[in-house]
């Protein structure tokens, strides 16, 4: 299939991050531009990439809900089959995702650890909001892969007093900003800035690639 992807190559790159997009917006969204440029700050090139149904939308010009998990599956091993064109060969690869990106990497890396080193999730939808009793935990259950997640303390898909009741795997592990929602945003009040929380998942994502990366 034909999926519309941006390449954002870093200056001596260490790593090659391949990030999906959320639900409701696609890779043209500010939070993953901004993610990606700071990602690249950070010596790591990005693959963005969209869904199907958000390529149909740009066409048709009509709102259409995600696909269903098989054919993001699909999409998101289609671009991973497609990354040397890039020529990045020598890098190792991560895969990242903004919310439902996350899960679809998770989910991907559950049954093919191989794909990648390691999964990087920036606002996980442990569930649909106001449906805490609806949890998507499976995919961070049974992944053996390396995972980090960098959460919003009062992410309404998943708030730090929820996610300390849930049972991971041992190989994820959870940072959460304060006061940040699902987009990591804190507010005012808080003394934090949305640029600081975005900033800090960055820095993060790169200590915990080089942590991997100090391990093969």
């Amino acid at each position: 299939m034909k999926i519309s992807q941006q390449w954002l190559p870093a200056d001596d790159a260490i790593a090659l991050v391949v990030m999906a997009h959320g639900a409701g917006a696609d890779m043209s969204h500010t939070f993953m531009q901004n993610m990606a440029a700071l990602l690249n700050q950070q010596g790591l090139s990005v693959l963005l990439f969209n869904f199907p149904y958000m390529d149909r939308r740009a066409v048709e010009g009509k709102k259409f809900p995600p696909d269903r998990m098989p054919k993001l599956l699909d999409c998101f091993q289609d671009i991973l089959a497609q990354v040397g064109q890039y020529n990045v060969e020598q890098l190792p690869i991560y895969l990242a995702g903004k919310s439902m990106g996350s899960r679809v990497a998770a989910t991907l890396l559950k049954s093919s650890p191989q794909k990648a080193n390691g999964c990087i999730a920036y606002g996980y939808p442990f569930h649909p909001q106001r449906k805490a009793d609806k949890l998507r935990l499976e995919p961070l259950q049974g992944i053996n892969t390396p995972t980090l997640i960098v959460q919003g303390e009062r992410d309404l898909l998943g708030s730090k007093s929820e996610c300390n009741d849930y049972d991971l795997a041992d190989c994820v592990s959870i940072h959460f900003v304060e006061d940040g929602d699902h987009d990591l945003k804190p507010r005012v009040r808080s003394g934090f800035t949305h640029e600081q929380h975005v900033d800090t998942a960055a820095r993060l994502t790169r200590e915990f690639i080089n942590e991997i990366n100090s391990k093969c």
